[in-house]
């Protein structure tokens, strides 16, 4: 009779990074951190400074759903109120369902569904395997989109070198290399950490 609670919460444990990628704002807060290190035609932040950022930005952007997780499902489990891992998920599913829903597309979700061959009639019908890859998609969606408004500026900066190196006749030299500085001094100029972060923040809010 021990042994499969045991088991359950060792699955409960491996199921964690899984639940923290897909199933969180990390996703699209780690994407739009890489475009924009891209943008900028450079090898800084290195990566394990942007995956540090992005699990510091998850953990606050998520703060409201992990205390609802915590008190609802964890609290209890820990008391021993709740002995059963399955109660634990029962319970804890709930908050961060409707975190998913409220960032997921209708077009995305109405995808899986029709798929699934599912109706619903209320959110909380809605089964976890439609809720979750709606989510995931939506989340790109949403990150490529943002990645590419901030490549703009910066290919507006490239396109101006180019041209002015070509019509100099330096064809040999390369553009990135005189285009670089000017990137910096614009995202420092706009103020753009604040910026970007505060971009990817309310977008949830």
């Amino acid at each position: 009779m021990v042994e499969i609670p045991l088991i359950s919460s060792a699955i409960l444990l491996a199921l964690i990074p899984f639940v923290f990628v897909l199933m969180t704002s990390f996703t699209r807060v780690s994407i739009i951190l890489t475009f924009l290190r891209q943008a900028l035609s450079t090898s800084v932040p290195s990566t394990q400074i942007i995956i540090g950022l992005s699990l510091i930005l998850t953990a606050y952007i998520m703060h409201p759903v992990i205390t609802a997780i915590y008190e609802e499902a964890i609290l209890p489990y820990a008391k021993e109120e709740v002995k059963k891992p399955e109660t634990l998920i029962e319970k804890g599913w709930p908050p961060l369902r409707n975190f998913m829903l409220k960032q997921t597309r209708e077009k995305d979700l109405e995808l899986f569904l029709d798929l699934a061959h599912v109706e619903v009639s209320s959110p909380s019908q809605i089964p976890w395997y439609c809720v979750i890859p709606g989510f995931v998609i939506s989340e790109l969606r949403i990150a490529f989109l943002l990645g590419f408004l901030l490549f703009l500026p910066f290919l507006v900066i490239d396109l101006v070198v180019t041209s002015l190196l070509m019509s100099m006749g330096m064809v040999l030299l390369p553009p990135v290399m005189i285009s670089f500085p000017f990137k910096i001094l614009l995202f420092i100029v706009v103020d753009g950490w604040r910026l970007v972060v505060q971009q990817v923040v309310s977008g949830y809010q």
